[in-house]
């Protein structure tokens, strides 16, 4: 249905909702110790070293490079109810129903918007530049 790439790794997303990854294993190309978790995906964004799923109940799930936001363990209560999700090269952006938006990643990536937080509310749309 859908491929996404980072610098070094493509990720494929199948009919079925689950997601098949190879290439660079530092750049999200081995998503084995996430695998059990990527069923029913339904978006999957790429940075420059890592991948973002977004599954049907709006969780996400993140795999690669720590150093572009294949860490979103920091952030992951804050992770439900996601209707999309973007990348720049090295951060994410995920825009929950509610307006919310939780960022991770690289901080001088736009992986922090701590400074600009109280300005994002009840945001419709969200775009990224790599």
């Amino acid at each position: 249905q859908e491929i996404s790439t980072t610098n070094s790794a493509f990720a494929a997303l199948l009919a079925d909702g689950s997601v098949v990854t190879w290439g660079d294993r530092d750049c999200g190309g081995d998503s084995s110790q996430v695998q059990h978790q990527l069923q029913e995906v339904q978006q999957i964004k790429a940075s420059g070293g890592s991948f973002a799923a977004v599954l049907e109940g709006g969780s996400v799930v993140t795999w690669g490079s720590r150093d572009s936001g294949g860490d979103s363990s920091h952030v992951r209560d804050q992770l439900v109810k996601v209707q999309q999700g973007h990348a720049t090269e090295g951060a994410f952006a995920a825009l929950r129903a509610d307006g919310f938006i939780v960022t991770w990643g690289n901080p001088d990536r736009g992986g922090d918007s701590s400074q600009v937080q109280h300005q994002l509310i009840d945001v419709r749309l969200v775009h990224a530049s790599h």
